[in-house]
């Protein structure tokens, strides 16, 4: 029920293309950038953007990066 739902990590809430999109970004691309690599429109990248946001409750790319990373979902080369 929703109370499991409540007890996963906020990384098993996100889509597989968010979560590529949420990695993109803790490398440093721009939505412009990330549009291209992953053959998306700017607008589609930029609604992924913005669920993220929304499902992991943070408020900038900054913060979407810190948590990509404290949650090892980037290598740190």
């Amino acid at each position: 029920g929703q109370d499991q739902a409540a007890a996963l990590p906020p990384a098993a809430l996100l889509s597989p293309r968010e979560l590529e999109v949420l990695c993109f970004i803790a490398g440093g691309l721009s939505v412009k950038e990330i549009a291209a690599q992953l053959g998306l429109s700017i607008s589609t990248v930029h609604t992924h953007r913005a669920s993220l946001l929304g499902k992991l409750q943070l408020r900038s790319d900054v913060e979407l990066s810190l948590y990509a990373i404290r949650h090892r979902l980037v290598d740190l080369k």
